[in-house]
């Protein structure tokens, strides 16, 4: 039972993982510096879980010269399919699928075959034979010819039935623990797409406002040899172009990892060119209530229907330990033909009943009593736990969903206003009322409002997945989510 537990333990230990540390854990880009020393906003990178084997993936076909599209549904699909933790989750439920048949063979009857062939010599003194004096005690050699089937079967094992119990509920908690795998999976893969999506758009949003930075460049050029503007204003318009192309070059790099990343998490060769088909727009999701989120989620999550199952599992260990101071009944059976010759063999058998009573075992069972306790109360312990952070999350969920909501409004609001107010100073500047340096800061303003509604709009989606695996749907439900209100 210690290697069965072991197992689903460790299988568990991956399959278990907080959300809010994937959702949260997000290691910061490097920044790339902008005008004025104000440095750009780094953009979301790829999960900070190291090297969790949700992130690695058994790569599946060929890479082929042709780009291969990729939507929110073939990625998932294809994680479901080859990433590595499903892979070694599939195997994971092979192994606790062993320990179950393990314990279960000690309930069920053993039988053998023997066919033997032997040569041997007696010393009838071994065996207490009076002989006279004079004669040899040594009888042979002989030899022995024998055909034999023999067969035990326990008729009452309180302490093996209890065992068996305990390897089935471990069987049952690891196939509860790969759901739930694939549930991270599903949802580590959709995140992992929307960090690419988001990425893409900010690459559209950089070359929108390098061809607005080269256009009021050329446009200074233009002043400044007509002698309308000075030689600064060329300078101020360069710097602010030369600023744009670094956001450009920043960003390519990093949808080029991004992109590597869900390749390697899928299951699709590095070398393969991929095209994300999907853009996922921003939409409200309908109301959903704390309630009914939670009742939900203490009936669908699966890491916490294998948190029980092995609460089961423990308490029949314990009762196989108890068990192991009870009296057991085995049947034992022999059935054969022998003889000195093959051409003679005889038939004959052999047949009992065994009853073991333990008298005294030096306090062995009960040792294994107090310790199989203690694994129960630990196990107990555990489940009480994750109730609470599985209310934390979906609480946590939920206020980032509606906080999300509003903020893509808000940072909505803020681009159209940007971008309106770099309009005004193009105005102005080519009015000669103003220097472009009035220009230069509405075009930052401009990327930072873009920036932060492509931050808020990932944010958002990001909720949304976040609420479906705190819910344990993220894989029935996940893209229905992030699709709802379309």
């Amino acid at each position: 039972m210690c290697r069965a537990r072991m197992i689903a333990l460790a299988f568990g230990a991956y399959a278990l993982w907080p959300v809010a540390a994937l959702a949260q854990g997000q290691a910061a880009g490097p920044q790339v510096p902008r005008e004025g020393g104000t440095p750009l906003p780094a953009a979301p990178s790829v999960l900070a879980i190291g090297q969790s084997v949700v992130m690695g993936g058994v790569p599946a076909g060929q890479a082929t010269a042709e780009i291969l599209g990729v939507s929110l549904g073939d990625a998932i699909a294809r994680g479901l399919r080859q990433n590595l933790g499903v892979v070694l989750g599939e195997q994971a439920v092979r192994s606790a699928s062993g320990v179950r048949w393990q314990a279960l063979s000690a309930m069920l009857p053993t039988a053998g075959l023997r066919v033997s062939q032997t040569r041997e010599e007696i010393n009838l003194e071994e065996f207490g034979f009076p002989l006279p004096p004079g004669q040899s005690p040594i009888v042979g050699p002989f030899n022995v010819a024998a055909v034999r089937l023999s067969a035990a079967a326990p008729v009452f094992d309180y302490a093996a039935i209890e065992r068996a119990k305990a390897g089935a509920r471990v069987a049952g908690a690891a196939s509860h623990s790969f759901r739930d795998t694939r549930d991270l999976v599903a949802f580590v893969t959709a995140n992992l797409y929307l960090q690419a999506v988001a990425g893409a758009s900010r690459i559209e949003a950089a070359r929108t406002q390098l061809a607005t930075a080269q256009a009021l460049y050329d446009h200074a050029v233009t002043q400044n040899k007509a002698g309308l503007v000075p030689g600064i204003e060329v300078l101020r318009a360069q710097v602010q172009l030369q600023s744009q192309q670094q956001r450009l070059i920043f960003y390519t790099n990093e949808f080029a990892k991004q992109k590597l990343a869900l390749q390697r998490a899928v299951g699709i060769p590095l070398a393969q060119a991929i095209e994300l088909t999907d853009r996922l727009p921003y939409s409200a999701l309908e109301q959903v209530s704390l309630e009914t989120a939670l009742a939900q989620a203490y009936e669908s999550r699966e890491d916490l229907q294998a948190a029980q199952a092995m609460v089961r599992a423990a308490e029949a260990s314990r009762q196989a330990a108890v068990g192991e101071g009870l009296p057991s009944v085995i049947v034992n059976g022999d059935v054969g033909r022998s003889s000195n010759a093959w051409d003679t063999l005889k038939g004959t058998f052999a047949l009992s009943a065994q009853v073991r009573v333990p008298i005294f075992q030096g306090g062995r069972v009960h040792g294994r009593v107090v310790q199989a306790d203690a694994e129960v109360k630990q196990q107990q312990a555990q489940v009480a736990d994750l109730r609470a952070r599985i209310e934390y999350e979906v609480r946590a969920a939920l206020l980032d969903l509606h906080a999300a909501d509003d903020r893509v409004r808000v940072a909505r609001s803020a681009a159209d206003l940007a971008g309106q107010q770099l309009t005004q100073a193009q105005d102005r500047f080519t009015a000669g009322v103003t220097s472009n340096l009035e220009v230069v800061q509405a075009q930052e303003t401009v990327a930072t409002a873009t920036d932060n509604y492509l931050s808020a709009l990932y944010a958002h989606n990001l909720a949304k997945i976040s609420l479906a695996r705190a819910i344990g749907l993220a894989e029935e439900r996940g893209r229905q989510l992030l699709r709802s209100g379309e």
